[in-house]
């Protein structure tokens, strides 16, 4: 799985157009944190703005816009606007499923649980309930 995506924020300073933009691997992200990073630091140094800067202050006031997703995350973008917590579920769930999989396919012999709702929907709620979750 390789979620991609770019934040880009548009804004105007002493006359001067800004439309700093960053590239973010989210599943380095969602591995390490869980969440996305900082962003407003991480466009301000695109462009080599101080953090302590009106400059920066002109940065901040604008919203991050997302866009040219790629992967399970593109699922989640619309409009400019990234539902991250929809993203972060799906994202989780995915990460478990990839290893339900392979416990399916070693110890019965299932080569895809999708094929097998139910078998899906057992292995999921197991897992849930080993994570702590309350399942249905």
């Amino acid at each position: 799985m390789n979620n991609q995506i770019t934040a880009s924020v548009e804004f105007y300073f002493k006359g001067k157009k800004f439309s700093p933009a960053i590239e973010l691997d989210i599943d380095q992200y969602m591995r390490s944190s869980g969440k996305l990073p900082a962003l407003y630091p991480l466009l301000a140094r695109a462009i080599n703005i101080d953090p302590y800067s009106y400059e920066y202050e002109m940065l901040e006031a604008e919203p991050v816009l997302f866009s040219k997703a790629s992967g399970l995350i593109a699922q989640y973008l619309e409009a400019g606007a990234l539902d991250f917590d929809a993203f972060k579920t799906a994202w989780t769930e995915a990460q478990a499923l990839e290893k339900l999989q392979a416990i399916a396919q070693k110890n019965l012999g299932v080569a895809d649980i999708e094929q097998q709702p139910d078998l899906k929907n057992a292995l999921l709620q197991a897992y849930q309930l080993g994570a702590g979750k309350k399942t249905t």
